[in-house]
């Protein structure tokens, strides 16, 4: 059976209007999804150039601007994460580094608090994260 066929080929100007409501409907999308709140702790990171870093596993905690105490992501106190710092040790084979996300405003204090915390679990050294400064061309010459 053959079918009649209606389909027509468009031979018009197309109408602009539904692709920009389209197009702003999808910015506003983008500009509202920026504002979900996003899981973590905020932290505000020294910026810092040309500071080693290690290439033995490690182990985060951050501590942010109220000294309260971060560890996986979830808030932990003192004596909970020297316990879950050993069991890290234990679990490792090799020496570990605590890497110490410490926000600008953490008294020295707290740093060392935090140090001595980890040194009693097992982990002699110590990293603090920093930001990367800004790129400038006259502290990295081109080879």
């Amino acid at each position: 059976m053959k079918f009649p066929r209606n389909a027509r080929i468009f031979r018009g100007r197309l109408d602009m209007a539904p692709f920009a409501v389209v197009f702003f409907l999808l910015v506003m999308f983008l500009l509202l999804a920026s504002l979900v709140y996003t899981p973590g702790v905020r932290l505000q990171l020294p910026v810092a150039n040309d500071l080693p870093g290690t290439d033995k596993p490690t182990v985060s905690v951050a501590i942010d601007a109220n000294g309260r105490l971060y560890f996986e992501n979830q808030l932990i106190e003192a004596n909970e994460l020297k316990n879950r710092l050993r069991k890290a040790v234990e679990r490792s084979g090799e020496p570990l580094t605590l890497a110490v996300q410490a926000d600008e405003k953490v008294s020295y204090k707290q740093l060392i608090d935090l140090t001595m915390l980890a040194r009693h679990a097992g982990i002699q050294e110590a990293l603090l994260a920093t930001l990367p400064g800004p790129f400038s061309r006259a502290s990295n010459p081109a080879p």
